[in-house]
């Protein structure tokens, strides 16, 4: 895609000081105003090769392709995951590493995945040391991450939604930048930057949600994106957001407060997930110590295919579910989840431990090579810059992270999903579609 400063920043300010910068920049030179249809690898010169320049997928609706997904090609690929028993894992990112690592996991698992930001990883991906006053840092992070995720997603081969995680009543401006962004990059795209953002209100009484979200779905329909709204609270501590004392009957919806988030929201646009509670904490606890009542999901599914009649979906599942909280859960909980309509589930504390583990790992094999620029076991004057170079550790922390993601794919049944057209290492050399 071609990208001007002034464009940057006008998707990542958004505001009176995006205003200020592009006069600026239009003093000293003129904006292109070309609109454009490519895909990112065009634009800039990276073709995709081989397997990773199919339009689609054999196994997948023919509008998911290679690539960020939005509008109606998430939706498709949402159904599918509804409709064939499994739910796609969306991991929270914070650095380009983490990303790369994400996509080489989808692709060595020929899957689907979801690529996420929280409001505080979004401000260390744009830098601890910015300003993050109006959220502006958090802002232009997500949305650096944003083009990173599109222009790698596609040498990758994979379908990826780019998703936003926790946007509390407090975070609103962070999404309101982010929703801007989009706004601006679907007039000059036809698509929208982002392909989803999730909003919530879940400690806001449940009115004041369901209208808030009402808003935000009208909004987000124009451009072709996807709500997720909380209902009820996840227990625990994630990203600075902390619901370790909260009643134990909040973190347990009902399925009269779920049918009347589907019934307001609805008419609006049916592009929604709804991240229902039963029981479902955020952070790590030993297998069993979290009680997940997933038949909360199913009571749910019934009782609105019940109220809809006629209308209810011949597989008697209306609603699509997320699933947040999953760490420590047993894997027959999660299964049992997905049977119920649950099409993603957040992963965030396993990763982050995974990408830690395989730097501590890194660190322990090579003890003796990292105590200084030189000297190791083979000699006082040998060199150790092959050992420090962030790149190695960096590699086994990535490494680690497809590890620990493999046995999330398989957990949540979202393996061999698009159909064996990626390999997971095209011509046997590298990850991706770009020439050795």
């Amino acid at each position: 895609m071609k990208f001007s400063a002034a464009l940057f920043a006008s998707i990542v300010l958004g505001s009176g000081a995006a205003e200020a910068f592009t006069a600026g920049v239009r003093r000293s030179a003129k904006v292109s105003s070309v609109s454009l249809r490519e895909t990112i690898s065009e634009e800039l010169g990276t073709p995709c090769e081989d397997e990773c320049a199919l339009d689609s997928f054999p196994n997948l609706p023919p509008s998911v392709h290679p690539g960020v997904v939005t509008g109606q090609a998430m939706l498709d690929l949402l159904n599918h995951a509804k409709e064939n028993g499994y739910a796609i894992p969306a991991v929270n990112c914070v650095s380009s590493s983490g990303i790369n690592a994400c996509l080489e996991a989808a692709r060595k698992n020929d899957a689907p995945i979801i690529i996420q930001f929280s409001s505080g990883g979004s401000q260390f991906y744009g830098g601890k040391g910015l300003d993050n006053k109006n959220y502006a840092a958090a802002i232009a992070g997500a949305i650096s991450g944003a083009f990173h995720v599109r222009t790698m997603a596609e040498q990758y081969g994979v379908p990826v939604i780019l998703h936003t995680d926790h946007c509390a009543k407090k975070l609103l401006p962070w999404v309101d930048g982010l929703l801007a962004a989009s706004e601006r990059y679907h007039a000059k795209h036809g698509e929208p930057l982002f392909s989803s953002h999730m909003i919530d209100l879940s400690e806001e009484p449940i009115e004041e949600n369901i209208e808030i979200c009402k808003d935000y779905l009208a909004r987000f329909a124009k451009i072709g994106m996807l709500l997720e709204m909380e209902l009820g609270i996840t227990g625990g501590e994630e990203d600075g957001v902390n619901n370790e004392d909260v009643a134990l009957e909040d973190l347990y919806s009902k399925p009269e407060e779920i049918f009347q988030v589907y019934d307001e929201l609805t008419p609006i646009s049916n592009m929604f997930t709804i991240a229902a509670a039963f029981g479902n904490v955020h952070g790590v606890y030993s297998p069993g110590n979290v009680k997940l009542e997933p038949k909360i999901l199913s009571r749910a599914q019934a009782y609105i295919s019940e109220k809809l009649g006629y209308n209810a979906p011949a597989d008697g599942k209306p609603v699509k579910f997320v699933f947040h909280g999953g760490s420590g859960s047993d894997v027959t909980d999660i299964q049992e989840a997905i049977s119920y309509g649950v099409i993603k589930m957040n992963i965030d504390t396993d990763t982050q431990w995974s990408y830690w583990n395989g730097i501590n790992q890194y660190s322990k094999k090579n003890y003796d090579y990292l105590q200084g620029q030189i000297g190791n076991p083979e000699g006082p004057e040998k060199p150790n810059k092959k050992y420090y170079d962030p790149r190695e550790c960096m590699r086994a922390a990535e490494t680690a992270t497809v590890d620990r993601l493999d046995q999330c794919f398989a957990d949540l049944l979202c393996t061999n999903i698009c159909g064996g057209a990626v390999s997971p290492s095209p011509r046997g050399k590298s990850i991706g579609g770009l020439p050795v």
